[in-house]
């Protein structure tokens, strides 16, 4: 098999950036732009994109000359390692929601120019970016840069402390959609608007209750190499639950036979178990979620026999099902059924 080749979808307008982040402190960038093979004439090139693998390089070396993580965007540099310390402060936490209160609130200790914000509801949660006083340079693809960049560090690092790929529901961004505003299929992998009143992502609050996966020995190996989190999206994801529930609504005799639904979902049913225990949940419960639904949703939509609705929902037979019910809601199938019309 040939190795496919390198994407270049990481827009020019970053590079010309970090360019710019040299421009203000008076040095030269082409020693950052030779390690990633970039040439400073390319750099005119309004369309012009560079590859994943180009971007950490050039990440790397412009972080170390300018010594400066935050590559410009605030009125304060910070110094190579901070980050690396953010890291640090939020690694011992129980859960991602208290990871991610403790790094919006030690990123504001480092920086006043903006400020990260953990904002939950009932299914989703969000992250917000507030500029508070932005340094005056900080327009046009230098600001673009910079709220790009924040987001995706800060769902890196969510992704790697869970050890879980989390995929996006939605992000808002608070600037003109940019002339290269089809690559942001590829830096955000999900629904992007753009004018928006603020910067913010959007995920499955589900993901906030993952215990972290990380330790002190795995935080050594990633501060060696941890560019990756912010330049590539994470691949893994960990939040079962979701997976199985669909599974189980499309096929409801899955349910039947934990090694049946462990193949249909291609894991071993050892890892289904301990993964949804991983995600506070257990398959028994899952099942009775998805039966309940589906056999409410059928005696309030349909007029079919209790013993077609037992077999949809993926009972054995009628009289396990009406137990179940009965216990779901304190009256059986039929008198559930009589208390409420009809629903076409």
């Amino acid at each position: 098999m040939t190795e496919r080749p390198p994407v270049a979808a990481t827009p020019m307008a970053f590079v010309r950036a970090m360019a710019q982040a040299y421009a203000l402190r008076g040095i030269s960038p082409t020693h950052a732009l030779a390690q990633a093979q970039i040439t400073p004439e390319s750099l005119e090139q309004a369309e012009g994109r560079i590859t994943a693998g180009q971007m950490e390089r050039l990440s790397d070396a412009a972080m170390r000359e300018l010594d400066d993580e935050a590559l410009g965007w605030f009125r304060r540099p910070l110094p190579w390692g901070s980050y690396g310390m953010l890291l640090r402060a939020s690694i011992s936490s129980p859960t991602l929601a208290v990871a991610l209160k403790r790094w919006c609130r030690h990123h504001g200790l480092l920086c006043r120019d903006m400020g990260l914000e953990l904002h939950t509801a009932t299914d989703t949660f969000s992250i917000t970016l507030t500029e508070h006083d932005p340094a005056p340079w900080l327009a046009g693809e230098m600001r673009e840069f910079c709220h790009v960049s924040l987001l995706r560090n800060l769902l890196g690092v969510a992704s790697w402390l869970v050890d879980s790929r989390m995929p996006l529901q939605g992000v808002e961004l608070a600037y003109p959609a940019p002339p290269h505003a089809s690559a942001y299929a590829v830096l955000f992998a999900g629904p992007c608007a753009f004018d928006a009143p603020c910067t913010r992502l959007h995920l499955d609050a589900r993901y906030l209750q993952l215990p972290l996966r990380r330790d002190e020995a795995a935080l050594q190996r990633l501060l060696q190499h941890a560019l990756p989190l912010t330049v590539r999206h994470y691949r893994r994801d960990r939040l079962l639950v979701q997976r199985v529930r669909q599974a189980l609504a499309a096929l409801p005799h899955l349910g039947h036979n934990a090694d049946d639904l462990a193949a249909q979902l291609a894991v071993s049913a050892r890892t289904l178990h301990r993964q949804l225990r991983d995600e506070g949940a257990s398959l028994q419960t899952l099942k009775d979620e998805v039966r309940r639904d589906r056999a409410m949703e059928l005696l309030l939509r349909t007029d079919r026999p209790i013993k077609q609705v037992a077999d949809a929902a993926g009972f054995q037979n009628e009289k396990s099902f009406i137990r179940a019910f009965k216990g779901w809601t304190g009256a059986t199938p039929g008198e559930w059924r009589r208390q409420r019309p009809l629903i076409s």
